[in-house]
């Protein structure tokens, strides 16, 4: 598989990278403290068209493949993976849940301002009860005599939860069925007994919004159906395959972020007469640091480049994002190890690079989900063969 990057992909990585360094650094530390969400900083990604990039130009995107997506994303996520989130979300879970499954009608009416970023949406599966078994949705869209549905439940962890406009909801309408009784369904914040909950107070990615939902008798025409009745379970599962990139992609991004200051900071401090980077012990954890971070890449570019050739990517992105995630967590605590005493405080930033980088681990399918998903594909294929 060839991984040499075209001159498209390095000027979009160029492009994410400035704009990172220069629009969202400046406001970085601040918006950790305080929460705030980053919305001018979302408004200008929109019109640079990050926020749909893999979205064909008709509808409003910039028509790019998954591999420039996975550069961006890194790059974003290592200066703020709060907005790097923000942007896997509108990409990859909603997005390409209405350019697969969507009408042109749907397309036009609901993605072209979200693949433009007049409007940002969230994509809402996760309930209260209901975690990692997606099959067991309490959230009811129940058919009416004129062919609406009335929507009743609640939905929790919704990031872009109280700033979206378009919401993807997954309701259960033919209990009968199970799982394939599931419809996916597209819902505006301003429909009456829609329900935004108050923003949770997190230990990472602070300055995305992340809040719970509340449905009573939200009534949704079948207009708002995306796809078919009942066919919102394979939606869901297909939507979370393309998004676990995007999660593989901000843990990447964190690791290599906080990895670039910790090698900066054996530069400036000395120990025993000479930089620390002098010493075997922080040679080696640097080069540990280097190996896993080159490895998650290798296998994030793979996943990216077995999607954009219309392959079945499922096991990619679950390795792609278990190990991404796993060795996030493992550089920022080294980077901190690195920095001594001066990691554990907010002045040298390496400190929220652990506190962003727990979150990849849950979100979009915990760790212990996507060993299930690995042993699951594999073993299909060796059945196969």
């Amino acid at each position: 598989m060839n991984f040499q990057l075209s001159e498209d992909h390095l000027a979009i990585q160029q492009a994410a990278r400035e704009f990172a360094e220069q629009e969202i650094a400046p406001s970085a530390v601040e918006r950790d403290k305080t929460g705030d969400f980053p919305e001018e900083i979302i408004q200008k990604l929109g019109e640079l068209g990050f926020l749909g990039m893999m979205t064909p130009p008709e509808w409003g995107g910039a028509g790019l493949d998954c591999v420039s997506y996975v550069l961006a994303m890194e790059e974003i996520a290592k200066v703020d993976a709060s907005v790097a989130v923000v942007m896997s979300v509108n990409n990859s879970l909603v997005c390409w849940v209405i350019e697969t499954y969507g009408t042109d009608e749907q397309k036009e009416r609901f993605l072209r301002p979200l693949a433009t970023g007049q409007k940002i949406g969230a994509y809402c599966l996760s309930e209260p009860g209901v975690g990692s078994d997606a099959t067991q949705q309490a959230t009811t869209g129940t058919l009416q005599p004129d062919g609406s549905y009335l929507i009743n439940g609640a939905k929790n962890w919704i990031t872009n939860g109280t700033r979206s406009f378009h919401y993807i909801v997954f309701a259960q309408t033919d209990p009968s069925k199970g799982h394939k009784g599931i419809t996916c369904f597209i819902l505006d914040q301003d429909m009456p007994g829609f329900e935004v909950g108050h923003k949770e107070d997190k230990l990472g990615i602070r300055s995305s919004d992340t809040c719970a939902l509340g449905f009573t008798d939200v009534r949704v025409t079948p207009d708002r159906i995306i796809g078919a009745p009942g066919q919102g379970f394979k939606i869901a599962m297909e939507t979370l395959n393309g998004g676990r990139i995007g999660i593989a992609s901000q843990a990447l991004g964190i690791a290599s972020g906080a990895f670039e200051k910790a090698v900066k900071y054996t530069f400036e401090r000395r120990a025993f007469g000479k930089p620390i980077n002098q010493l075997q012990a922080i040679q080696f954890k640097l080069a540990d640091m280097q190996l896993k971070i080159e490895t998650a890449r290798m296998l994030c570019l793979r996943a990216a480049r077995v999607k954009d050739s219309g392959q079945n990517y499922i096991k990619e992105a679950a390795m792609a994002k278990l190990y991404a995630s796993t060795i996030a967590m493992e550089v920022a605590s080294q980077a901190i190890q690195v920095h001594g005493g001066y990691g554990y405080v907010r002045e040298y930033l390496v400190e929220r690079a652990l506190r962003d980088a727990k979150i990849t681990e849950i979100y979009e399918g915990t760790s212990e989900i996507q060993h299930i998903v690995i042993a699951r594909q594999l073993l299909k294929e060796y059945a196969v063969g």
